[in-house]
């Protein structure tokens, strides 16, 4: 088995000093791909809070990967533009993969959590789409213009089942959604081009924060909270997922699609760190679980091979009347 499949390509991944963007960046790297990483703090050393660029790059690096990371404010348009100079002329015009992970509104969705939109600033809006949405087109069209002339490449919008129906804040499912439609659309018009766009969405996933947080009391919600994080997915498992897409001959029958990863990773035979595939958002027990007392017993009887097939779930955004 190749332990490098990845080797000679060159991949792009925004936001990823923590979280699934620096698990994406890992994994790519271990497979030997060359991989730009981006985000706003280079060193931890010099006070930033959370992870660093230097931080992901050991980690890579200490995998057999070649990693160089790139310090961006994806807010601003010219540090995006000069990033993407760089790969440019650091690697002749090549560019295989970008994936859309940047995202800097989940400090104003903590405090604005359980607050109706319009009792929120009006900043919320750029906070969740400025970067979450609009830096992503951005980022789509540099790409493009790299990926087109060579007819290959693979840009992939991480977002989430909140573009499928209200979840947590109105901007942010707003942005989510439009994140999968962007995928869709850009997708048509680069089909001709050989170019595959596609938006991912993770499961419940093990972050930093996630873990940190969970682990904080030994209370009974706690408790039932934390068997229920067992079976989530690494913050690695994407970056095997996408890995997988990379190398797929096939991959522009997926293109303009909706993926999940725990699909992926049936269809790819992909095991997490643990050795198991993580949990389906579309499994019944699961989602049983979460039901009224009265029927959450129904989780104990419905097998965990039982889910809710895709166009069933998809059924639950449609907004026709």
């Amino acid at each position: 088995m190749n332990s490098k499949p990845l080797a000679g390509q060159v991949c792009l991944v925004t936001g990823a000093t923590r979280g699934i963007g620096k698990g994406i960046a890992v994994q790519l790297g271990e497979k030997g791909a060359t991989v730009y990483i981006t985000g706003r703090n280079l060193d931890t050393s010099k006070g930033s809070v959370g992870g660093s660029l230097k931080d992901t790059a050991q980690i890579i690096e200490s995998r057999g990967g070649q990693c160089i990371p790139v310090q961006c404010d994806h807010s601003k348009d010219e540090d995006v533009q000069q990033l993407f100079e760089q790969i440019q002329r650091e690697q002749d015009g090549r560019l295989d993969l970008l994936v859309n992970n940047a995202y800097s509104g989940v400090g104003a969705l903590v405090k604005n959590y359980e607050i109706s939109f319009w009792e929120q600033p009006l900043t919320m809006w750029d906070e969740m789409n400025n970067v979450g949405l609009r830096n992503h087109y951005i980022c789509s069209v540099h790409a493009s213009k790299m990926m087109v002339p060579r007819k290959f490449g693979l840009i992939v919008n991480i977002s989430s089942a909140g573009g499928l129906t209200y979840a947590i804040n109105v901007p942010l499912g707003i942005g989510k959604e439009a994140c999968d439609r962007m995928a869709t659309d850009c997708a048509v018009e680069l089909r001709k081009h050989n170019v595959a766009f596609v938006s991912l969405w993770p499961g419940p996933v093990k972050t930093e924060m996630v873990t940190e947080t969970l682990f904080q009391d030994d209370s009974k919600e706690t408790k039932a909270r934390r068997a229920l994080f067992e079976t989530w997915e690494s913050a690695e498992f994407a970056g095997m997922c996408i890995a997988e897409l990379l190398r797929d001959p096939n991959i522009m029958k997926k293109s303009g699609k909706i993926l999940l990863t725990h699909s992926l990773g049936k269809e790819y035979s992909i095991k997490d760190l643990d050795g198991y595939t993580p949990l389906n958002i579309a499994q019944m027990n699961r989602i049983c679980q979460r039901l009224p007392f009265w029927l959450n017993w129904l989780a104990w009887i419905i097998p965990d091979s039982w889910s809710i097939p895709t166009w069933v779930l998809a059924m639950k955004g449609n907004k026709m009347y």
